[in-house]
């Protein structure tokens, strides 16, 4: 039985994310960069948009890092403060977020967090947002309003305590009838005064 589980996988190629998967990933990693970079509710929103446009718009290994991660990196860079971009450019499972290993999805964001634990609430457009701003004007965050830190952080994360246990693997994500692994409930990490946080379940 797991010796058919595993052919029946390596024989999966995969190609364009299903929006459903696309939208989980964006998801997951946005938060962990709401995280990281300090993020403002304006910013998470647009950030969450941004991750998802790029997910849904690579095809294979030639689109990981062409036109639409430039694309991704240039609407981010309106979205974020100076400081924040720079230490968005240092952290490689932000700024190279997703792989193409044996045709199936790598995303190096599971390699820094436990899958899972969430720090915020979903983006408010997380239900309403179903992608297209990066096939708009490529000056569309640059024209839009959104509202940033206004206090320099040196070290943006220290106020939120210890980083959640990291998993060493990364997660793979291959077109199963537009299914990624795993179920779509979400945990959200609630931190606690020791850091060690309350973890329930979210749907």
């Amino acid at each position: 039985m797991f010796v058919l589980a595993m052919m029946m996988v390596m024989t999966v190629t995969a190609n364009a994310m299903s929006y459903t998967a696309a939208k989980n990933e964006a998801l997951f990693l946005s938060d962990k960069m709401a995280w990281e970079l300090n993020l403002t509710d304006a910013q998470y929103d647009a950030v969450y948009e941004i991750n998802l446009d790029y997910l849904m718009s690579v095809n294979g290994h030639a689109d990981v890092f062409g036109i639409w991660w430039d694309r991704r990196n240039a609407d981010l860079r309106f979205v974020l403060t100076p400081w924040q971009y720079d230490k968005y450019v240092t952290l490689s499972h932000f700024y190279r977020p997703v792989a193409w290993n044996a045709g199936s999805w790598t995303f190096a964001v599971y390699t820094h967090y436990n899958r899972g634990h969430f720090y915020k609430a979903h983006p408010t457009v997380f239900v309403t947002y179903k992608g297209g701003n990066n096939h708009k004007h490529d000056r569309f965050y640059a024209d839009r309003h959104v509202n940033k830190p206004i206090v320099h952080h040196n070290n943006p994360t220290a106020h939120h305590g210890n980083k959640p246990a990291v998993h060493n693997d990364k997660k793979t994500w291959r077109n199963t009838n537009g299914h990624g692994h795993g179920s779509t409930n979400r945990v959200v990490a609630h931190n606690t005064r020791n850091g060690s946080g309350h973890f329930g379940s979210r749907r």
